[in-house]
């Protein structure tokens, strides 16, 4: 008889390994304990929320309406908590995951400080090893990866960064205790939506702020404010429709008035009037006023144009106006911003704009930050650089799959996958609100339960088929990217170069991302490949495994 490895040696074993407790993370962990599954979740940070862990910066708060970007999965759970603001800022979202957490107990099977550095698939045994920061090795049937979209932050790589002697901070990495910039000179790099949130907070405190910008930005007012019981009862009593709406007809998977018409459809003046009650009413509805702003470049001219006319109204200095118009990019083909005065504060007189697109910033000494030979002095230095988006913190992980191919390896030319759910020679690996479905450009907490769900389902359905793998075929890959890229060129998001594309990351490559099609077209088009026994995934029965084994 052979000796049995003694417990200390003997791998954890799990159905499944979840890599990361954010909004994905928590609600696959819940499903998970619902289909009577063991599952272990690591965490890299110290606390459950994902993206609203990191971003603390100062104005951080979600660009979807608070009642709207929430779990829709427990009635009681959205009748019992109260949202205090239209758009709900960073510490509150924060909270309500926390309360997620304990509410169902989530804690137990979650192990945070620990980073999931590789996982490998063992193709005999169709088992994936997975191997953590604490150097401990636990096996798990299934990895689903809830990795975020917006976790891992970029550092530019900017000359002389390590010579500055103030303070350096970056919005998706923002220390936990509070920061006072009162008294100090301070430095914004970048001009994106972290920095729009951000920039009217910082100004009101600090002596003097210089934001150096290299792409201007469009930004619509949030008009945020306390919610009040009644509409906080408004939307309780409503979610059935409301939740409804957001899945099978919004294409961003947010409750808002359908445009009836496109831009050139009515005249200047009826036009004028529509940009301007979506401008009054906030948020990023203003981009569905009408229905083709971003398929058709001259519709998409009356919304910019609109736009642009704003921020000239509103900065007084035209010089500094101009600087602030975008005008290399269609409205929309970035993520519309959300903002709160952020133009508006450009009227401080302790606020200057530096633009460095034409005269890149050259580098940073000790005490300043040096552009066309002029030195521009600062106590503090904010990096408010974006992310590696949608593959950044996949691309942390060492993922070895079928033949010894490592899942960077497979997209060094860009990512690929099948319904953005799964990447071809990569068996029993589920990626979250991956590259290929809606995720970003849509309301991520309605995509999120949508992935968690048919992941969820697709399990049971293994279960009850008696199946130990599926993965991906490469010919459904194939098609799926073809569509993805062919749906993407018919609008406007591809002329800009956005982080859709990874333009924001050198050398990473030029392909769009998400999925253009819409939350309820993508959605039916999962529920199509389930409902067809999963078309497009092979299947590897357990007597199969049992012959390979042996």
């Amino acid at each position: 008889m052979s000796a049995q490895p003694s417990a200390a040696t003997r791998a954890a074993a799990y159905d499944v390994v979840v890599v990361g407790a954010g909004f994905a993370g928590m609600y696959m962990l819940h499903r998970l304990r619902g289909l009577g599954m063991t599952a272990r979740v690591y965490e890299q940070g110290s606390g459950v929320g994902g993206t609203w862990y990191w971003n603390r910066y100062p104005g951080a708060r979600c660009d979807v309406e608070s009642m709207q970007y929430s779990y829709s999965f427990s009635e009681e759970l959205q009748q019992e908590w109260d949202w205090s603001e239209r758009y709900a800022p960073q510490p509150e979202i924060l909270a309500y995951a926390n309360h997620v957490a304990d509410r169902f107990d989530l804690r137990p099977d979650i192990q945070i400080d620990t980073r999931v550095e590789r996982a490998v698939f063992d193709e005999r045994a169709n088992i994936w090893s997975v191997t953590t920061s604490d150097g401990k090795t636990v096996t798990a049937k299934f990895v689903v990866l809830a990795t975020g979209c917006l976790s891992n932050a970029r550092v530019p790589d900017i000359r002389g960064l390590d010579r500055f002697k103030g303070k350096v901070y970056h919005t998706g990495h923002w220390p936990h205790e509070a920061v006072d910039f009162t008294g100090q000179r301070v430095a914004v790099i970048g001009t994106g939506s972290s920095s729009i949130q951000a920039v009217p907070v910082i100004a009101e405190q600090a002596r003097h702020l210089t934001v150096f910008q290299r792409t201007a930005n469009f930004s619509i007012p949030a008009h945020n404010g306390p919610l009040s019981s009644q509409q906080r009862e408004w939307f309780r009593k409503n979610y059935p429709e409301i939740r409804r709406f957001e899945r099978e007809v919004a294409r961003n998977g947010i409750y808002t008035q359908q445009p009836d018409r496109g831009a050139l459809d009515d005249s200047d003046n009826e036009r004028r009037a529509r940009y301007e009650a979506g401008w009054q009413h906030g948020g990023t509805v203003f981009m569905s006023v009408y229905n083709n702003v971003l398929l058709d470049k001259a519709a998409n001219d009356t919304a910019a144009d609109f736009v642009r006319g704003k921020i000239a109204e509103i900065v007084r200095d035209p010089v500094t106006a101009k600087l602030l118009q975008p005008d290399n990019h269609p409205i929309g083909s970035k993520r519309i911003c959300v903002d709160t005065d952020y133009f508006a504060t450009f009227n401080r007189p302790n606020v200057e704009l530096v633009d460095v697109r034409t005269d890149p910033i050259e580098e940073i000494t000790e005490n300043a930050v040096r552009v066309a030979g002029k030195d521009y002095e600062a106590d503090a230095l904010v990096l408010a650089t974006g992310f590696d988006a949608m593959t950044g913190s996949v691309a942390k992980i060492e993922i070895v799959g079928r033949y010894g191919q490592t899942l960077n390896q497979k997209w060094a030319e860009g990512p690929r996958t099948y319904l953005g759910l799964m990447s071809a020679g990569f068996p029993n690996l589920f990626i979250i609100t991956g590259p290929g479905s809606p995720s970003v450009l849509s309301n991520m907490i309605v995509s999120i339960e949508q992935h968690v769900d048919w992941i969820a389902d697709c399990f049971a359905w293994m279960r009850s088929k008696g199946l130990a793998a599926m993965e991906a075929t490469k010919p459904a890959e194939d098609k799926w990217v073809e569509h993805v890229n062919e749906v993407a060129h018919t609008t406007l998001y591809p002329q800009a170069n956005s982080w859709y594309m990874g333009a924001n990351i050198p050398g990473k490559p030029r392909i769009f991302m998400p999925y253009i099609g819409g939350v309820p077209v993508y959605r039916q088009k999962c529920d199509e490949v389930a409902a067809k026994g999963y078309e497009g995934f092979a299947m590897t029965a357990a007597e199969q495994r049992q012959a390979a084994a042996s």
